[in-house]
């Protein structure tokens, strides 16, 4: 019987953010603004990095990382989204939803590794500044790099390999604009307990640890600033990880708000409004915080306007 489910299955329904025929034009515009906001934010970004050979330092190697990385997150689900709007089919098949899946758990797990080496790096720069170069080298760079990319792929991969054990029911409905992990497993009709522990593992591996490196790196930052004697000093070295800060709060501060509203709430539609912030509205501030708050990109910028 579990079998036979498995192969009757060939397509969810993506419920979307509303059901309501009015909101849908709506929905599609603030959509549509968002993705290409934050595709020209990001690119407009790498651009600037790659053409300026000041900005060619480990900051912004793994700032470009970031901003490729979050144009990739967006390009998983709103595309598709605004497809469904656009058309008024809200299908989307077995496959396509388990790589939708897949990529997604990729890009959001990266962001949470590149966002601690990126701390890991203002931490070598503010409390080792003599040693910055040879520590931070290509290498390193590099290897951090591909470590991150590396763990993010094998979490996304063990968590797709446990899904395809599942059984669904026939007509799957999905109250989300993507198809979500955890959207994913509770509606399944087979034993998802592995599921779970595995996702509540994961949660713990892929973005506690990282959040507490971050936080470990930050306490060693304002240590170290502290006991620096002038404020032009205080004021250079804190300018320097402001617009990462800034970042942090916005990517884990939007994240654990889904995850206390899904607590809180039994309401599916309202987690899936709350995740709009977690992967939209996060990826397409970033290139302002950084651009508004970094004089060095902002003259990089500048150069390559004009």
């Amino acid at each position: 019987m579990e079998s036979e489910n498995k192969t009757r299955i060939s397509e969810f329904i993506l419920l979307g953010l509303s059901e309501d025929a009015e909101m849908q034009p709506l929905l599609f515009g603030l959509f549509l603004m968002m993705y290409l906001v934050t595709f020209i934010g990001n690119l407009l970004i790498i651009l600037a990095i790659i053409s300026d050979s000041h900005l060619h330092t480990p900051m912004y190697f793994f700032l470009s990382n970031l901003s490729l990385n979050d144009i990739c997150f967006t390009s998983t689900t709103i595309p598709k989204t605004l497809v469904n709007i656009h058309t008024g089919s809200k299908m989307i098949t077995y496959v396509n939803c388990l790589n939708q899946m897949y990529f997604s758990m990729i890009f959001a797990a990266l962001d949470n590794f590149l966002l601690a080496v990126m701390a890991y790096d203002r931490f070598v720069a503010i409390c080792l500044p003599l040693h910055y170069m040879v520590i931070m080298n290509p290498r390193l760079c590099a290897l951090l790099l591909l470590a991150s990319w590396v763990l993010s792929v094998l979490d996304a991969l063990l968590h797709g390999l446990m899904v395809l054990r599942l059984s669904f029911p026939t007509n799957l409905e999905i109250p989300h604009f993507f198809c979500e992990l955890n959207q994913v497993i509770h509606l399944a009709c087979s034993d998802t307990f592995l599921n779970d522990l595995l996702m509540y593992f994961a949660a713990g591996l892929v973005g506690a640890i990282p959040l507490t490196g971050i936080l470990f790196s930050y306490c060693k930052i304002v240590s170290s600033v502290l006991r620096i004697s002038s404020a032009g000093g205080k004021s250079k070295a804190f300018s320097t990880c402001g617009s990462h800060l800034s970042v942090v709060s916005l990517f884990y501060g939007t994240g654990l708000g889904v995850y206390l509203s899904s607590a809180a709430t039994q309401n599916s539609r309202a987690r899936a409004i709350a995740s709009v912030m977690y992967t939209v509205v996060s990826p397409m501030l970033n290139p302002f915080i950084y651009s508004l708050r970094n004089k060095g990109l902002k003259h990089a910028l500048k150069k390559l306007f004009s």
